[in-house]
């Protein structure tokens, strides 16, 4: 009898023990799944809270970033994150989107001291979301960049916030981007972009860009889908690298859906201008906000520092303006770009290296 009692009470106790290991597995589980998106665009690893001497520092308002991270360009992903985090007070998560095989590159670059109490989350974009939407130039499939379309599935992304922000990687902030999150957006609108009309761009005349501050810049006014849609030509462009959304109103609109359509009757019907070579991003977002979006500040995007190696602004103007961004051909990190030394002073070195050699032979091509 005494063995019968032994030998129950080791079946209660291994009983409890699987019992408390299966409830472990199963909250696991749910922290694990939770969420899940339905487009690959899977949640990797997050960093939930910063130390409380810096949470009574800042402000409780969180501020969600959402910023895309490729391999190639990795340290100016790095260099505007430095940027916003040191110029702000506010709880700033930062919602990294990348490849897979940049993962393990990021994580160990965001180790750096110098960084080690920003709040991040980073997401994995699965290329194929983008099946029969794009259409690549097989001569040209090494240019292609999937995570340019990040933007365009932000519920996806941050699928709890109600409003975000997005910023390009070549993108430097200089004042608290909590004035940029409290833009206000009108009724019914879902986004606020900087027009390319305003009174900042249109100082600097841009060589070579063609109507780049006219829808006909972008979409090919032959084509009946185009006309039928009475989108004037000379219709003030905006631009996507930095934006203001408004996710419950996206939602709402199923933005997302109205964007996937636009890709993919491209594919089919070769919508865009052919004017301004690789620029199928933002065509289906100015289909989709046509006098549908709101306006940013002008000096929260503050453009074209990549057009040239010349310096196009005063150096007053360039110290006082909120955010740079070097849209256009020469990047900060290839150092014949203008004002380069700005983007330095947020750079933080690679832990691997990896990226000064990127950075050398970037130097060596726009030399050419």
């Amino acid at each position: 009898s005494v063995n019968i009692s032994i030998l129950l009470v080791a079946v209660v106790i291994f009983l409890l023990v699987i019992h408390h290991n299966f409830l472990s597995l199963s909250d696991f589980l749910r922290r694990e799944l939770s969420d899940p998106s339905p487009l690959g665009l899977q949640p990797i690893d997050f960093i939930p809270a910063a130390p409380q001497r810096l949470t009574d520092e800042r402000n409780d308002q969180e501020i969600s970033v959402v910023i895309a991270a490729s391999d190639e360009r990795l340290g100016g992903a790095i260099a505007a994150m430095n940027s916003i985090y040191q110029n702000t007070r506010s709880n700033v998560v930062f919602h990294i989107v990348t490849l897979n095989d940049t993962v393990d590159h990021l994580r160990m670059w965001l180790r750096s001291p110098l960084l080690k109490n920003m709040r991040y989350r980073i997401l994995d974009f699965d290329p194929r979301v983008l099946e029969n939407k794009v259409q690549v130039d097989p001569q040209k499939a090494d240019t292609f960049k999937p995570l340019t379309f990040a933007r365009f599935y932000l519920p996806s992304l941050v699928p709890h916030a109600e409003k975000v922000i997005y910023v390009d990687d070549d993108v430097i902030v200089q004042d608290d981007i909590v004035e940029l999150y409290n833009t206000p957006l009108k009724p019914g609108h879902a986004a606020a972009f900087s027009d390319d009309c305003d009174s900042t761009s249109s100082k600097v005349a841009v060589r070579g860009a063609g109507n780049q501050y006219n829808y006909i810049g972008f979409l090919d006014y032959k084509k009946e889908t185009i006309r039928k849609l009475a989108m004037k030509a000379n219709t003030c462009s905006f631009n996507p690298g930095v934006f203001v959304a408004n996710l419950t109103e996206w939602k709402l609109q199923n933005i997302t859906k109205q964007l996937e359509k636009w890709m993919a009757l491209n594919v089919v019907e070769e919508l865009y201008s052919k004017t301004l070579a690789g620029s199928i991003t933002t065509p289906p977002l100015l289909i989709v906000f046509y006098k549908q979006h709101s306006s940013i500040d002008p000096m929260w995007n503050v453009r074209h520092l990549g057009s040239s190696a010349g310096k196009r602004y005063s150096p007053q103007f360039v110290e006082a303006a909120k955010l740079l961004h070097w849209n256009g051909h020469f990047k900060p990190w290839g150092r014949t770009a203008s004002y380069a030394e700005v983007w330095e002073k947020w750079y933080v070195p690679d832990p691997t290296g990896k990226f000064n050699l990127i950075r050398r032979h970037l130097e060596a091509y726009e030399a050419k």
